[in-house]
């Protein structure tokens, strides 16, 4: 290890005057590690620099005494909701509840109207996941996409945090009008991941959005119309949406350093 010498230490001390920067940082490094160094810098310390480092130390010393008591570390359970749940998620999910309700109330006014709850299902969770990976929802987007815990993995995880809440949904209203829970939970799945896939290339919120256009222009609009369901949600069709989720979500993991750019269109 090579020690800086006393006269670059007194230059340092001085202010590091003819100083290089690169000089100064290897000084800085070193002096971290090196009490001696420490000591025989301390020696050429001026009396006036002396004297201000001790009017620091004071002034430093009052305000710790004086000031508030350090605040109370994070605990994991709260570390883990920030990493799955962003709070601006929470009203799009309220209404995505109430949307189910409402269809499960329209079935039961309307027993001539195909299943709405089949028809709303792939398209229940968009909202959701539309928000849980968007600059223009999340307030500090910006950070979060940046940390080394961004991308893929905090999509997937805040995608979890929505799943979590509109399958049960999704389960209770299939129940209470007596839908297959098949055609129910798959459709749903195959959106969500279709939207992530399609979210890698142009950003999961258009994704979203053109995935519940899609869906809303051909299927649920005119199911509703004619007061038909459409072949896609009938019985017979569980396996093709078997496929296309397994499909989908095998295909996910290879998008995955797209979700770490920024201008990646969320």
């Amino acid at each position: 290890m090579t020690h800086p010498t006393i006269a670059v230490l007194a230059r340092y001390a001085d202010g590091g005057r003819g100083l290089g920067d690169a000089a100064l940082w290897s000084i800085e490094v070193h002096l971290d590690t090196c009490a001696e160094c420490r000591e025989q810098l301390a020696a050429q310390v001026t009396p006036a620099t002396a004297e201000l480092l001790d009017r620091v130390g004071v002034s430093l010393d009052r305000a710790i005494q004086t000031g508030p008591l350090p605040t109370r570390q994070r605990t994991r359970a709260g570390a883990a909701h920030r990493r799955l749940l962003a709070w601006t998620l929470l009203p799009w999910l309220a209404v995505t509840v109430a949307v189910l309700g409402c269809g499960v109330l329209l079935n039961s006014a309307e027993p001539n109207l195909p299943s709405l709850v089949l028809l709303l299902a792939p398209v229940a969770p968009l909202p959701g996941v539309a928000v849980a990976w968007s600059r223009r929802t999340d307030p500090v987007w910006e950070l979060i996409a940046t940390t080394p815990a961004a991308g893929l993995a905090m999509v997937l995880r805040r995608t979890l945090a929505v799943l979590l809440v509109v399958l049960p949904a999704l389960l209770v209203a299939g129940v209470s009008t007596g839908t297959s829970l098949a055609l129910v939970l798959l459709p749903c799945l195959a959106f969500t991941a279709a939207t992530l896939v399609l979210g890698a290339f142009t950003g999961v919120r258009r994704a979203a959005i053109g995935l519940g256009v899609a869906w809303s222009a051909g299927v649920l609009l005119p199911s509703v119309a004619t007061e038909s369901l459409s072949p896609v949600l009938q019985s017979g069709s569980s396996a093709l949406w078997v496929a296309t989720t397994v499909a989908l979500a095998a295909t996910t993991p290879f998008a995955a350093n797209r979700f770490r750019r920024l201008t990646s269109g969320n």
